[in-house]
């Protein structure tokens, strides 16, 4: 299996060649897939060979294995994101001059693989000042004791609330660097909400987390009014993730050849960046000149993931071979600024990210009435007073607050609520029918969610999506129709709040804490 040279380097920890009692040590991370290490050739800095009886492995929290006894192994298990150190019996002084390292080895699925890589010399840490770690078993309940312990007796507190938790933290590698323990969020249901979707079918109580009063109440009382009407039409109608790596040209000209040339080999590109997943495929490669530079952003889809990683990864191992099979680039970094990630843009409201969902329904005159106390005539005049705030304010959401359902809902299922930078973009539209009753849709054209992998398999997040049938696999279409009915549902209540001035009122009912 080819594995470009870039991706190969990832092997190996940068900054963890370390000065020890006896000799050195570095560190290797499979940055790659699961993978089973059937031996190492050889180990050499400077070009000079590292002999087998001065290398030792440890391939576990207590397992270390001589050069040796790994090679007669033969079938060292070496999954993703688990670390291997490896100790030298070889005496090099602290310098910050960088050394050469070269290890050369066979791993299934791969076969033989050999990589260089370059680093400096670094002195062992003694002091208590940092954060305690295990590079081999960082979810062990010493280690987290351990930094409890550290917390409190640096910040000269106590734990309490934070240190209760009932999941287990073997579970969260690969979510939290440094366990302590757990925030608890307070999680109100609202609904039932009936929902006409191509996934999501049927009536649904959705779980949001927030601290923030009226909330909850209020987008219950939104789907109470649109299940009068009928409920909610929720559509997903595009679905892309991106990476945007950028290459660096010494003239327009090499910029512009070097897109020919991509949109010449897009098979091949294609076929290195779906090898590293089952899951993620490349769709097509958007391609935008500016300067001397090409700036490529690639467009996948991601199946039930929300997919950034993925991605990257995927971009990584194209642009690997991209770098190997093409002449004349100066430069190059995996990602410009251009795929926008943890960013609100006008490229995504007009390319999507994640999944474009549009939510829409028709409400009745008299429902509104009833329930809202509010004309349909109010909320869409409203609505276009709104429109010439969101022009002059230069948002990036026509509508009122759906930002406020859809972090609540991240919160309680798990998703990176860092995405609700991108998902928070909404563009809204009301018209009124014939018969007087309102129409009123909203389109998120950049909500990124999963429903597995990521946050979406712990604890209390599994238990919130698993409550909406909507964990694991072929589900997650299902959960972006649900969040969009959701959003729109919020849209309703709020705009009838201010449209017959009942926002502040309900405020002081419901949101402040005294």
């Amino acid at each position: 299996m080819f594995i470009p040279s870039i991706l190969l380097r990832q092997l190996y920890t940068h900054g963890s060649l370390t000065q020890t009692e006896d000799g050195l040590q570095f560190m290797l991370k499979n940055r790659l897939k699961d993978a089973v290490l059937n031996r190492v050739d050889g180990i050499s800095i400077d070009g000079k060979a590292i002999p087998a009886e001065s290398i030792t492995f440890q391939v576990g929290p207590e397992q270390i294995m001589s050069f040796d006894e790994l090679n007669e192994s033969g079938d060292v298990p070496f999954a993703l994101k688990q670390a291997i150190t490896v100790f030298l019996d070889v005496k090099l002084p602290v310098s910050p001059e960088k050394h050469k390292i070269e290890l050369a080895f066979k791993a299934s699925p791969f076969g033989k693989l050999k990589f260089t890589v370059e680093d400096n010399i670094s002195a062992p840490d003694t002091s208590n000042r940092h954060i305690p770690r295990d590079s081999h078993d960082d979810y062990g309940e010493d280690i987290i004791g351990k930094r409890q312990r550290f917390f409190e007796n640096h910040c000269g507190g106590k734990i309490d609330h934070v240190g209760k938790y009932s999941i287990d933290p073997q579970t969260l590698k690969g979510n939290i660097e440094h366990f302590i323990g757990v925030a608890q969020v307070p999680i109100g249901v609202a609904g039932p909400v009936k929902i006409d979707g191509e996934y999501a079918k049927g009536e649904f109580l959705v779980p949001l987390a927030t601290t923030e009063g009226t909330l909850v109440a209020s987008y219950n009382r939104g789907m109470k009014l649109l299940n009068m009407s009928g409920g909610i039409k929720s559509t997903v109608v595009d679905d892309a993730m991106q990476r945007a790596p950028v290459f660096v040209f010494s003239d327009a000209r090499g910029a512009r050849d070097f897109v020919k040339w991509v949109n010449e080999n897009i098979g091949k590109i294609r076929e290195e960046a779906e090898a590293t997943s089952s899951v993620a495929k490349l769709t097509y490669i958007d391609s935008f000149l500016s300067n001397k530079f090409a700036f490529l952003r690639f467009n996948y889809r991601t199946g039930d993931a929300a997919g950034q990683n993925m991605v990257g990864r995927a971009t990584f191992a194209a642009c690997g071979w991209i770098l190997d099979h093409y002449e004349g680039i100066e430069n190059f970094y995996l990602e410009s600024n251009f795929a926008t990630d943890k960013k609100a843009s006008q490229i995504n409201i007009m390319r999507t990210r994640g999944k474009r969902v549009i939510a829409e329904a028709t409400i009745k005159r008299e429902h509104l009435l009833s329930v809202m106390r509010v004309d349909p005539k109010q909320i869409d005049y409203h609505g276009r007073v709104s429109a010439v705030g969101s022009f002059l304010s230069g948002v990036n959401n026509t509508g009122l607050h759906s930002p406020n359902g859809i972090t609540a809902m991240f919160i309680a299922t798990g998703q990176d609520v860092a995405n609700v930078s991108e998902s928070s973009a909404g563009i809204m539209y009301s018209e009124l029918t014939d018969d007087g009753d309102l129409y009123i849709s909203l389109t998120i054209p950049s909500l990124i969610v999963a429903t597995y992998g990521g946050g979406t398999g712990i604890g209390t997040q599994k238990e919130c999506l698993e409550l909406m049938d909507c964990y694991g696999r072929d589900k997650v279409q299902k959960f972006a129709e649900i969040v969009g009915a959701v959003a729109l549902a919020g849209e309703i209540s709020l705009a009838s709040a201010i449209s017959s001035s009942d926002w502040v009122s309900s405020h002081e009912q419901y949101g402040r804490n005294r």
